[in-house]
């Protein structure tokens, strides 16, 4: 019967804390996109960094072929 003095009070630390958690992940607006998190999986990497242009196929000089022709 002792252990209910310290669960009680336990539990209600525990929701409280949780429930601070929980506003504060949604005034932080954890949960605005939904769906961007589930249709970047399928980007390319090169897409996803800012300032970084596609370019096309071509060899690499550290290959050993020339790009002149």
């Amino acid at each position: 019967m002792d252990i209910i003095l310290m669960l009680i009070p336990a539990a209600l630390i525990f929701s409280v804390v949780a429930l601070l958690v929980f506003r504060w992940s949604v005034n932080s607006e954890q949960y605005d996109d939904m769906e961007g998190e589930a249709y970047r999986i399928l980007m390319d990497d090169e897409d996803m960094i800012p300032g970084r242009e596609k370019k096309p196929n071509t060899p690499n000089k550290e290959d050993g072929q020339s790009t002149n022709g």
